[in-house]
Formats: C-alpha cells, sequence, structure tokens
C-alpha cells in the first residue's frame, strides 16, 4: 500500500509546524491578517491542522457543507484565496515537501475555492 504524503512528512507532528509557520504568515500579510483579528487562534489552527492534514491524506476530513458554514460570514475573493494558495505553496517549501507534493496539496486546497469564495 502506498504511503500518504501525510504519513511520508511526519503525520500531525510535521502537519502542525507546518500550520503554526503558516499562520504567522498569514498574520503578518497585510491582506489576510484583518481576516483573523478577534478570532480564538488557537481554535483556527486546530482546524487548519485537520484540514491541511486531510489536504496530505490523513485521518481528518471536513465535508463541503462544513468548509462552506465555516467560512460564509467572511467576504472571501479570489485575490484572498489565491494569496492564501500562494503562502501556503511557500510555506510547504519552507518545510520540505517536494514540488510535486506541494502541487498535489495546492491542487486540493484549490478545489475548494467555490466554498469560500464570495
Amino acid at each position: 500500500m502506498e504511503q500518504s504524503l501525510f504519513e511520508k512528512y511526519g503525520g500531525f507532528a510535521k502537519v502542525s509546524k507546518i500550520v503554526l509557520k503558516l499562520y504567522d504568515r498569514i498574520l503578518d500579510d497585510d491582506d489576510l491578517g484583518p481576516f483573523f483579528e478577534s478570532v480564538d487562534m488557537s481554535r483556527v489552527v486546530d482546524h487548519q491542522t485537520k484540514f491541511v492534514s486531510s489536504l496530505l491524506g490523513g485521518p481528518a476530513d471536513y465535508s463541503d457543507d462544513q468548509i462552506r458554514k465555516m467560512h460564509q460570514h467572511l467576504s472571501i475573493s479570489n485575490a484572498h484565496f489565491q494569496r492564501l494558495g500562494e503562502i501556503l505553496a511557500e510555506t510547504l517549501k519552507e518545510h520540505g515537501l517536494a514540488p510535486d507534493d506541494i502541487r498535489l496539496v495546492v491542487q486540493g486546497f484549490e478545489t475548494r475555492r467555490h466554498l469560500v469564495v464570495d
């Protein structure tokens, strides 16, 4: 049986590091940072760790309906979504994921665009 990217890169321990760095970058971004003012970041990081794990083929999973509901109150534009995808790819690269694996993860992220973009 082929190993998932989640297993290949070290499971939740590695994903947790990736997500913490991802949010350091997001919070420093002038366009994305404001979305997270007045937000319980520990909760966001927990959800995002599960989401990124799912993108890597890990055990966590979110339904389309759950993703839609979590983002429906936000005014996320295509530009915001694009920027988040760029930051995600940069962060994955920084944490040693192979280019082909990064493409697969970003493609999985991209398939959810219609669920969150206003």
